[in-house]
């Protein structure tokens, strides 16, 4: 099958050559897709201003849109610049239109961030507007019963818990190795801890694992998530972060244990016939042919589990 992916050059706002965001890894992913013919890029339409605001608040909103009060436009860790919001608009957008098309075909991605630190009234953490809520609340709008966001980036998804006790039809599971409190990252994850909710669970990754850790922890959270009930989609947040070169990772996983998360969260979804979109996160790597690498192999996996190959 083809797996339509959502990119578009826009997604790109300008960061200055030495912030850490490696901004250009989505457009090396993108070259690196084009060339195979199970791979269909497609441009995503941005998503309006209507649809953020389902989700948050209109000063945020507008501090991001125009800049002032400065603080608060800047608040998830990008300078702020005119190109910022119609960039963040479209990688909402790619996030919203993988979603669709992942109930049409089964499976479906996009080369954006799920913006996964972002709150309803400012940003943390590279994350502006919480692109996966935003999609969610928008299909839940079009019917969609139950959604649900599998988190396998490094860091805890504290934005999206935060907007998931408001929002029941909705679950997040994040299984992470750095926790993340008040736009500050936690490299042990023992210091900090979180009251998690019937809609909103969290498994910690102690410093130091591997594979089977990772997926032991995989196996608990995906019981836990079908317990709350079968969704109608999933929201696949895939990390690059989580990478033992990485150097916010503490943990002990390379390029073949990640691809091996990828395809037992494809071969997982597909068993329990539940669509599934998408995105990419993270990674910080000096070398960003090897966090282009991590995102390829999810290609590569997805291709496995739904492509024959």
């Amino acid at each position: 099958m083809t797996i339509a992916t959502y990119y578009h050059r826009g997604y790109a706002a300008p960061l200055g050559d030495a912030h850490v965001m490696p901004i250009t890894k989505f457009s090396l992913v993108a070259d690196g897709l084009r060339d195979n013919d199970w791979v269909r890029l497609v441009e995503p339409q941005p998503l309006s201003e209507a649809d953020l605001l389902r989700v948050h608040t209109p000063q945020y909103v507008a501090a991001v849109r125009d800049g002032e009060p400065r603080a608060l436009a800047e608040s998830q860790k990008f300078p702020w610049s005119a190109a910022l919001y119609p960039s963040v608009c479209l990688t909402g957008g790619g996030c919203l239109a993988a979603a669709h098309q992942a109930l049409r075909d089964g499976v479906a991605a996009a080369l954006v961030s799920g913006f996964h630190h972002a709150h309803a009234d400012h940003g943390e953490g590279f994350c502006t507007f919480n692109s996966l809520v935003v999609a969610a609340e928008l299909l839940h709008a079009a019917g969609v019963q139950r959604i649900a966001v599998v988190d396998l980036d490094l860091h805890y998804g504290n934005g999206t818990a935060s907007l998931a006790p408001a929002r029941p039809y909705l679950f997040n599971l994040s299984i992470y190795g750095n926790d993340y409190q008040q736009n500050t990252p936690h490299k042990d994850v023992d210091v900090v801890r979180h009251i998690d909710g019937d809609n909103h669970q969290s498994i910690a990754l102690p410093n130091g694992s591997g594979r089977p850790e990772m997926l032991a922890a995989l196996d608990v959270g995906l019981s836990r998530l079908l317990a709350w009930g079968r969704p109608d989609l999933i929201l696949y947040q895939a990390g690059a972060d989580p990478y033992c070169e990485d150097p916010y990772s503490p943990l002990a996983l390379d390029h073949d244990d990640l691809r091996e998360r990828d395809r037992r969260v494809f071969a997982w979804a597909k068993a329990q016939r539940i669509p599934i979109a998408w995105v990419l996160a993270g990674g910080y790597t000096k070398d960003v042919s090897k966090i282009v690498r991590v995102h390829l192999n999810t290609f590569a996996a997805a291709r496995e589990i739904f492509g024959g190959a």
